[in-house]
Order: structure tokens, then C-alpha cells, then sequence
């Protein structure tokens, strides 16, 4: 589909079967570019790993559509974090504890995942018709800036993943999402 005009339904349908067969994609958030995975297949996040050129010990975070997505992939999702999801007013990460039905090598190694519900044009329907999280991290090699548009993302990076969005590529410079860790007892660290 590269080089031509396509619709987000389109995009859509194109990205979910690369996503399926453990491919990497380069796509606009809800924040900055992005990089991103199916967040439940180990071979397609180590591959994602070695395209950034990060070390494996560096977790990245998902992205979900909803609330309810968002509990399937912790143990518990508390009261707390959910009234912080709901009443978020700027994309916002959470570190919560005890991820689960993920990626072997996606959490970090205390067993948190840092999780966005989004609400993008393209994002929010692709979560849906995907029906799993989608790993997200900047678009960029490890320790470098990230990309606030598309112009700024290095075309190493570009040639390295299976598929680059068409649509968005035009969207306005974003910023990267506000992240808090949520302690088991409710306690909030924020981290950025």
C-alpha cells in the first residue's frame, strides 16, 4: 500500500495482518510517533528491541482502548488507577503492577507495564479491530531525541520495520504522554 492513497479503514485491515505475523510498525499516536508490536508475541518485541537498539532491560509501555483492555493485562487493576484513566485530560502512561497475558520479555523486571488508554483517529479503531495491546515506544534509536513528527524520524529507523503509516503523517508535533507508577497501596510516583 506504500506510495499511494489510502483510507484508515484500509491502513487498518493492512496493519493488523502485519501485526499478526509478529511485524514491526512505525505509526502516529495519540503523543509523537511511534514504533509498535503486537505486545503478546515475544519474537515480534525482541525484534522491536533490536531495531531501537535498546537494551532489554528498558521496558516499553502498551497501548489499549479502553479501561477494560486495560485490566486483562494487569492482575488487579485498582480502583485508583481507573479513576486516573477516566479522568485523564492528556494521554497518560500508568506503571502498574503485575502484568499479565504478555509478551514474556515486555514487562519489566519487577513485573510492571506501564499502560496508555488512547483516544486517536487511528489508534483507538486499530486497538479495536486488533483486539490485543499494541507495544508503543518513540521512533527513534535508543538515547536520541524523539520524533515529534514524522520529518524527524531517521530513515534507518523507517527501513528497519515492515510497515510505515500513511495517514497522520502530516498531524501537528506532539509530546510524550505524562507517566505515574502506581504503588500496590495506592501511592503515586511520577516519573515524567
Amino acid at each position: 500500500m506504500d506510495n499511494q492513497t489510502v483510507t484508515i479503514e484500509q491502513e487498518i485491515a493492512e496493519i493488523c495482518t502485519i501485526l499478526k505475523h509478529g511485524g514491526i510498525i512505525c505509526y502516529p499516536t495519540d503523543t509523537i510517533w511511534g514504533l509498535g508490536c503486537d505486545a503478546t508475541n515475544s519474537a515480534a518485541v525482541e525484534k522491536l528491541y533490536k531495531i531501537k537498539e535498546r537494551d532489554a532491560s528498558k521496558s516499553m509501555l502498551i497501548l489499549v482502548d479502553s479501561v477494560d483492555s486495560a485490566a486483562r493485562y494487569v492482575n488487579d487493576l485498582s480502583e485508583v488507577a481507573v479513576q486516573l484513566f477516566e479522568l485523564a485530560t492528556e494521554p497518560l502512561t500508568i506503571i502498574l503492577d503485575d502484568a499479565t497475558r504478555l509478551a514474556r520479555n515486555l514487562p519489566a523486571a519487577d513485573g510492571t507495564i506501564g499502560i496508555r488508554v488512547v483516544d486517536h483517529n487511528l489508534c483507538t479503531p486499530l486497538l479495536r479491530k486488533f483486539n490485543k495491546p499494541i507495544v508503543s515506544t518513540s521512533a527513534n534509536f535508543s538515547g536520541e531525541p524523539s520524533p515529534s513528527v514524522f520529518s524527524e524520524i531517521d530513515p534507518r529507523i523507517l527501513n528497519s520495520v515492515d510497515y510505515v503509516v500513511q495517514n497522520g503523517r502530516n498531524q501537528k508535533a506532539g509530546k510524550p504522554s505524562r507517566i505515574i507508577k502506581l504503588g500496590k497501596g495506592g501511592e503515586i510516583k511520577i516519573i515524567r
